[in-house]
């Protein structure tokens, strides 16, 4: 074969070759958009759960929404939250104090999945009395990079939160705003069921961002698809989901209450269950990843799937929408309310100029390395 007939061929293989990378990597998307998230079925192999530790004193007796703060010891004092205590029901649950076997209250029973262990704690050991104005979830810091107010103040953000406005559309709406390290339609990242982001997680394993978003979709799986087969619970190598930055968010006790406590019971146990397996063994696990910030992470992703209202986002037309299943695109646009309509309803802050569906300027900037400075707290408290 002459030089120059194998050169064309090799050319014609190569092309046919990237031909074929371009189209597998662009195809692949799900031919339905219609997915079996509509309850957790997590089985896990443990006789017994956690004893109630949790429980918040008064709730069952308040008018008050509740705000359930997720801290650590490194979080340092909670005297920021003293004033808020007029405005909500204190529920202030330490992740990592000593184990008090004496008392039931406000204890979790590991520290496991960053904020996710106290939320579902106090859901769990709540879940009865649960305040019917609401409750209201954060960290423990009242300074942060992600707390969306141009000084990154989370006191004076709940003191603004109009948590009946947040609540109406939807019973449920994330506390940010600006679509800045979200993964809001503005985001160029790759969709978590993308080849892209399962080989970027194998090349950057020290990124917790990526390693998340490709462990995604099989958490998904073993979260709602427990043994049987529900319907598509898989997302497609083009399909995204869609969702605010960092797990701060303000729910109605119905939109809980969309779930039975069992539910939420193995959801904390696939937190739990994580604890033990080691990273080598994961892809023969169900559990949660065992690095926190990746189990945390994900979670990240699962508050709006279980508390937007299921009728919004149902893909069925079933008189029950909780039988049906969750459509993505509706599931992707509710999560991703406009900065300007965001400020308004919750904060009150409208007719803000310079407004783009994403951000409104003077709001908001990611701090440089997504860290505020050492002595912002003292410099701004």
């Amino acid at each position: 074969m002459r030089r120059k007939t194998r050169g064309a061929l090799l050319n014609i293989a190569l092309f046919c070759g990237v031909l074929l990378v371009i189209l597998y990597l662009n195809g692949g998307g799900s031919a339905s958009k219609s997915f079996a998230w509509r309850t957790i079925r997590y089985k896990f192999s443990s006789a017994s759960v956690p004893k109630s530790r949790g429980i918040c004193p008064g709730l069952a007796d308040t008018p008050k929404p509740a705000l359930v703060v997720a801290r650590v010891e490194a979080d340092r004092d909670t005297k920021w939250l003293d004033a808020l205590g007029q405005k909500y029901h204190l529920c202030i649950y330490t992740a990592d104090a000593p184990v008090d076997a004496t008392s039931t209250s406000l204890q979790v029973p590991e520290n496991r999945g960053h904020e996710a262990m106290a939320y579902l704690t106090f859901i769990i050991d709540n879940y009865k009395d649960l305040s019917f104005a609401g409750a209201v979830f954060v960290h423990g810091s009242r300074w942060s990079w992600h707390n969306d107010a141009p000084d990154y103040d989370n006191a004076a953000l709940l003191a603004a939160l109009n948590v009946s406005a947040a609540l109406a559309p939807l019973g449920y709406h994330n506390l940010r705003c600006d679509w800045s390290a979200s993964t809001c339609p503005a985001s160029d990242q790759n969709a978590q069921g993308s080849l892209g982001t399962s080989i970027n997680a194998m090349i950057e394993p020290w990124n917790q961002r990526l390693v998340s978003d490709a462990a995604l979709p099989r958490a998904l799986v073993a979260l709602f698809g427990g043994t049987e087969n529900q319907g598509q619970l898989l997302l497609g190598r083009n399909d995204a989901i869609r969702s605010q930055c960092c797990a701060q968010f303000v729910v109605s006790r119905e939109s809980v209450w969309q779930h039975s406590r069992e539910e939420y019971i193995a959801l904390r146990q696939w937190l739990l269950d994580g604890s033990s397996v080691r990273v080598e063994t994961l892809r023969q696990s169900n559990a949660a990843h065992p690095d926190d910030r990746i189990a945390g992470r994900i979670l990240s992703y699962v508050w709006h799937i279980l508390f937007l209202r299921a009728e919004e986002t149902s893909a069925d037309t079933l008189p029950n929408a909780m039988n049906g299943h969750i459509d993505l695109e509706k599931l992707n646009y509710l999560a991703c309310p406009t900065a300007e309509e965001c400020y308004c309803r919750l904060y009150g802050r409208c007719n803000l100029d310079r407004c783009t569906a994403g951000r409104c300027a003077g709001q908001y900037e990611i701090p440089p390395g997504f860290r505020l400075p050492a002595d912002w707290a003292e410099k701004h408290s």
